[in-house]
């Protein structure tokens, strides 16, 4: 009930928040912008509506992308373990059960994903279930289950959806008043032609890259917060082992692009503002510096 409150409030204050700014950009600057309700409208069912339609998908997408098989009956020792490890970690987090799923792949990672903690999907790749020790597995486990028990892939995806309703929203009115300038139209409607349209695009574009920079932003904050979850599950030194062996052996992520966010183990952007996990090196001493 909390997070349906937060979306609906946050909703709320981003709606109001562009109100008072179209009110301020027509009383300055004394444009006629027209009637931006239903554009408005149109951005908060486009950007929240594709972020949590996404999020809806999110496990049966993880299920295709990665070839994730769940285990509903323990074949072997190794996944007896795996589920029983799951399932105390998610009693001690306070959540359901997730389901639990290998996936095959040579890179040691894993990842969380759901459209809420009590029905979420936690995976693991044959890669680090072969390179890792039960204590590292143990611990890269309840970083992923800190993760469901965080709510972090709700959050990720209402910031998403608030993101996304800017970007729609704002490269609209701006795209309008750039047109009428270039244009030389007073009537602050816009022409509506292929040159609005453009500069929209270009605008959603280069919205779209600092949308993506407070993403990846939170990214990083959280798994930080899912590495002290972690060492609160698994043990402080297992956590610590755990990212300590995932530097020591990390390579090219095999996780899809639109998974890479939610794995443990991240791929970095061109720079830091594009990373969607911080650096081993920092989040190790981060754990370290835990009272």
């Amino acid at each position: 009930m909390k997070r349906v409150l937060l979306f609906v409030a946050t909703n709320l204050a981003v709606i109001a928040l562009l109100q008072i700014v179209l009110f301020i950009v027509q009383g300055v600057f004394g444009v006629r912008l027209g009637n931006y309700s239903g554009l408005l409208l149109m951005a908060a069912v486009l950007g929240m509506g594709g972020s949590f339609i996404s999020l809806a998908m999110s496990k049966w997408i993880a299920k295709r992308t990665t070839g994730a098989q769940v285990i509903s009956q323990p074949r072997n020792e190794a996944e007896t373990w795996l589920l029983s490890t799951v399932r105390r970690q998610a009693q001690a987090a306070g959540i359901g059960m997730p389901e639990v799923a290998i996936y095959d792949a040579p890179d040691l990672n894993a990842f969380a994903t759901g459209m809420n903690r009590n029905n979420a999907l936690v995976a693991v790749s044959s890669g680090l279930l072969r390179n890792m020790d039960r204590d590292e597995v143990e611990a890269v486990l309840g970083h992923e289950i800190s993760h469901v028990a965080n709510g972090d892939m709700v959050t990720m995806g209402l910031i998403q959806g608030v993101l996304n309703t800017f970007v729609i929203f704002l490269a609209r009115v701006i795209g309008t008043v750039v047109d009428n300038a270039l244009s030389g139209n007073r009537d602050g409607e816009g022409s509506g032609g292929f040159a609005y349209f453009a500069i929209v695009m270009v605008l959603q574009l280069i919205l779209g890259v600092f949308a993506s920079m407070i993403v990846m932003w939170f990214s990083r904050w959280r798994e930080f917060r899912a590495d002290a979850g972690g060492a609160g599950l698994a043990g402080r030194g297992k956590m610590i082992a755990a990212l300590q062996r995932l530097g020591a052996n990390h390579g090219e992520a095999a996780l899809p692009k639109a998974l890479q966010a939610f794995g443990i183990s991240g791929e970095g952007g061109i720079s830091r503002l594009f990373m969607s996990h911080p650096p081993i090196a920092e989040r190790v001493a981060a754990l370290q510096a835990m009272r």
